[in-house]
């Protein structure tokens, strides 16, 4: 049986942060919230024990979702800051991957109605080896999402029938030419003639990527908004991914296809080391 003080879900509504039960088996965020609404969502961990990297754009992230669906909701920010400050703090591990929900329709319990969830459980983060040495990614047909900017618990539990085997880290998910859009959980890059690509179209533009792009500039290395194709795949000197919980990881193998020369390449680690100083500048508490 888990740890139930690590695995925490919580309901924020009128004025209270209220403890919910969760399965006593869970150990993914899908596993925690079985049972209530399906919503949009915003994933993230926590810097410092209670400090976060770019919230405003998660919280933006979240307003984006909810409008882009066609949803009359707006988005009592001041309160879901302080819940997730409280929450936070309170967290007893060192770190945390935190979740944040808002409900397709409100959820009424122990005398607390609200629509918005914020969940959290242990943060592990990638192994050092991963960061070094690189990972093994493979492809996946015929899943996309239906709405790409609206990041939907509908969609995060599609994309659980793709387990990770003990070689393949992550899935990438191709549109109907063969091109890569991202992975299920991140987005992807490449690197070409010394140009820094990556799907401009049909993807969620996850804030890392947004984080990414910017440093690239800052480094002055090209940027191409343009999907790679699997037959380029030959071609590439370097890959990579990135997300809120991973930083960039750089991508030595996809398929059966190796990268260039099968180790991680000089942008890859250009762009880590500007991200873990950006991460040094930016993180700040939620209040």
């Amino acid at each position: 049986m888990q740890d139930k003080a690590i695995f925490q879900l919580f309901l924020v509504g009128d004025g209270r942060v209220r403890p919910l039960p969760i399965p006593d088996s869970a150990k993914t965020f899908e596993e925690m919230l079985v049972g209530y609404p399906l919503g949009v969502y915003s994933a993230f961990r926590t810097f410092e024990h209670n400090k976060f990297l770019y919230l405003e754009a998660h919280l933006d992230r979240l307003r984006q979702s909810a409008s882009l669906l066609g949803w009359d909701y707006q988005l009592a920010e001041t309160p879901l800051r302080y819940a997730l400050h409280q929450i936070c703090t309170a967290y007893p591990l060192p770190e945390a991957r935190v979740r944040v929900d808002v409900l397709a329709e409100p959820l009424a319990l122990q005398k607390t109605s609200g629509r918005l969830l914020i969940s959290l459980m242990p943060f592990t983060s990638p192994p050092e080896a991963y960061y070094r040495e690189g990972i093994r990614v493979d492809v996946v047909s015929g899943l996309h999402r239906d709405e790409p900017q609206a990041k939907t618990a509908v969609f995060a539990q599609h994309r659980r029938q793709y387990q990770k085997s003990s070689d393949v880290y992550e899935y990438l998910m191709l549109d109907d030419n063969g091109r890569i859009l991202e992975g299920l959980t991140s987005n992807f890059y490449a690197v070409q003639d010394g140009v820094l690509r990556t799907a401009g179209t049909g993807i969620l533009e996850g804030i890392t990527r947004k984080i990414i792009l910017n440093l690239a500039g800052e480094l002055s290395i090209p940027v191409r908004l343009n999907a790679v194709h699997m037959d380029e795949l030959p071609h590439l000197q370097e890959a990579m991914i990135s997300s809120s919980s991973r930083a960039v990881l750089p991508v030595v193998q996809i398929g059966g296809q190796k990268v260039a020369d099968g180790r991680p390449g000089p942008v890859y680690r250009r762009l880590l080391a500007a991200y873990n100083q950006f991460v040094a500048r930016e993180v700040k508490t939620a209040v």
